[in-house]
């Protein structure tokens, strides 16, 4: 795990090791730069895999140079597999590496070539990749968007990071607000497609190989992309629990299994809800199966008698594991809020409390595994109930708001707005039945731009890697083969299939019966309940900064209080440095 960096066009290695400055907290335990006339590669590092020998950028036998962020889990197998390449380290990112220099002996070219072999990764991962001798530079992510890349164009040159604020250590890359991504994010609630907050940046798209190189007169070129893998529902027609919610805990037992690789101690993120609570319920086998160590469990919350914090207790106390707790205070809201928005690169705020949750886990481990990703596979979010109602919100929003890209997100032609979108978003379209808006979230953003991201930075805050075991290979591959009515029956609790899984395990049932709960307030109900309204006041003047906003922001609070606290952070303050000083006077400071 780390952060990763980069130029393509006239390299700098100054830039390259503000890059690493700025994203230190990423990978703390060493960093690294690589450069030649054309491109420069920068990387910090989280040792996880080859302790002593895994520092990047690496470079290949046959002259390539890559930085890697993530984790392969079948670099076993890729290792016997590219038997002729000669491995130096003990390290999984390698082999990306070997793979690319046996499809290039082949005469691999193009992106589509190139998607092939890195079809066969299995983990989460984005990794930029020069090689020397095509003069190509290679971009990709993995499938589901678990770990980030993000780029954006300087004097004709290319650079890119895990982070946006990484991209300021270039003096000519100046963050402004991208409105019409914002009017997208204040609908829907999360940023759609490869869209950031911040004009100019985007992100690689999930599941997806970019190749670049310079033109004659040195301006980086995107030569073509291709497609790793799309996500796709393919319901089967029947599902039989007897026979076949066996089979769906294995997938889940084999992606628990493979996320317990390391050589430093690993943890599980406890809430209480059905999702991590079942990854506490197989740790014990998915453990002696991996030859690992049984993980200990972190729990936090704003009171013991907050119904997170019981059911917590009762899952780890039912299953015999070790269980880590931690009170959140008033003081809290204050201390973490501002690092929240500039480690989360967004509008976050009902999400405070992963912040002291993983800096408590930090203190003890180094990996961390989480529920993260069930509840989009399986159908978990009461919207589900009622899409067409979701949509009349959705649209309501977008009505609200006094921008072109409002207008045009409701008539379908949001793609001649913004060049970042990849299809067209029309809400009613989008959530017109169940199957479309589970493919939706899948694929344009909600999982990837705000779950998936909420993990990625808010553990990398801190030094830890955390895992999303849902998200696995095996078990996605099953999930997607659900019938839509084992996802969220008419007249059964959301998730049938998961929770006839969850029958075979330890579990109590009350744990497995559990209704869904959101996340953020579910945990700190009371905590960000009194900070919306004590610091509205002091964010209000966004109102009058972006008033083509100002209804939409009147009727989210949380929204407000974000966008105040982002502007401040990352465009008053340009995000080059955590935020100091308390709340308010962060607040006033930039009205």
């Amino acid at each position: 795990m780390c952060g990763i960096g980069g130029m393509l066009g006239a390299p700098d290695p100054n830039v390259l090791h503000r890059m690493n400055t700025l994203q230190h907290h990423r990978g703390p335990d060493g960093s690294g730069t690589w450069t030649d006339e054309d491109v420069g590669l920068a990387h910090t590092r989280l040792a996880i895999l080859d302790l002593d020998g895994g520092q990047q950028p690496l470079v290949g036998q046959h002259g390539a140079v890559a930085v890697v962020n993530g984790e392969i889990y079948n670099h076993l197998l890729l290792r016997d597999e590219c038997s002729t390449y000669r491995f130096q380290h003990r390290v999984d990112s390698e082999a990306v590496l070997a793979l690319h220099a046996a499809a290039t002996a082949s005469g691999s070219r193009s992106a589509a070539d190139h998607a092939t072999w890195i079809r066969r990764l299995d983990g989460m991962y984005a990794f930029a990749l020069w090689d020397p001798a095509t003069r190509e530079l290679l971009l990709a992510r993995d499938p589901m968007g678990i770990k980030p890349l993000l780029l954006t164009k300087v004097d004709g040159g290319l650079l890119f990071a895990s982070e946006a604020k990484a991209l300021r250590a270039h003096e000519g890359h100046a963050p402004r607000l991208d409105e019409a991504a914002l009017t997208l994010r204040l609908a829907w609630e999360y940023p759609l497609d490869s869209t950031t907050l911040l004009l100019g940046v985007r992100q690689v798209r999930p599941g997806t190989v970019e190749r670049w190189s310079l033109t004659s007169d040195g301006r980086a070129h995107l030569i073509d992309v291709a497609d790793i893998e799309r996500q796709h529902l393919d319901p089967a027609l029947s599902w039989d629990p007897s026979q076949q919610a066996g089979d769906l805990l294995e997938s889940f037992i084999l992606s628990v299994e493979q996320r317990l690789m390391a050589e430093v101690p690993v943890g599980i993120v406890l809430s209480g809800g059905l999702d991590s609570s079942l990854v506490a319920a197989v740790a014990h086998e998915a453990a002696e199966r991996a030859g690992q160590p049984v993980p200990e469990v972190w729990t936090v919350a704003e009171s013991e008698d907050n119904p997170d914090w019981i059911a917590a207790e009762t899952v780890a106390s039912s299953l015999d594991l070790v269980h880590h707790q931690h009170l959140l205070t008033e003081g809290d809201v204050e201390r973490h809020l501002p690092n929240l928005v500039w480690h989360g690169e967004d509008l976050d705020t009902t999400v405070m409390f992963f912040q002291p949750l993983f800096q408590t886990m930090a203190e003890h481990v180094t990996v961390g595994l989480c529920g993260q990703g069930a509840d989009e596979l399986h159908g978990g979010y009461p919207r589900y109930r009622d899409p067409a109602a979701h949509a009349a919100m959705v649209a309501g929003r977008l009505s609200s708001i006094d921008h072109p890209m409002a207008a045009a997100a409701l008539s379908g032609s949001s793609m001649q707005v913004h060049e970042d979108l990849h299809a067209e978003h029309r809400p009613a379209d989008r959530c017109s039945d169940l199957k479309s808006m589970l493919n939706f979230e899948l694929e344009h953003g909600q999982l990837s731009n705000f779950q998936l991201r909420l993990v990625d930075r808010h553990s990398m805050a801190h030094g830890l890697e955390v895992r999303v075991p849902f998200l696995g290979r095996p078990h996605r591959s099953a999930a997607h083969r659900l019938p839509l009515e084992w996802r969220l029956p008419p007249s059964l609790e959301e998730k049938a299939a998961l929770r006839r899984a969850a029958d075979r395990t330890a579990l109590p049932p009350e744990i497995v019966r559990r209704p869904k709960l959101p996340a953020g307030t579910a945990t700190s109900p009371s905590l960000l309940k009194r900070a919306l309204v004590e610091h509205r006041p002091a964010a209000s003047w966004v109102l009058d900064r972006y008033p083509r906003f100002s209804a939409v922001l009147e009727q989210q609070p949380d929204m407000m209080l974000g966008l105040a606290l982002f502007d401040a952070i990352h465009l008053t303050d340009d995000g080059r440095r955590p935020p100091s000083g308390d709340l308010v006077t962060l607040l006033e400071a930039a009205a």
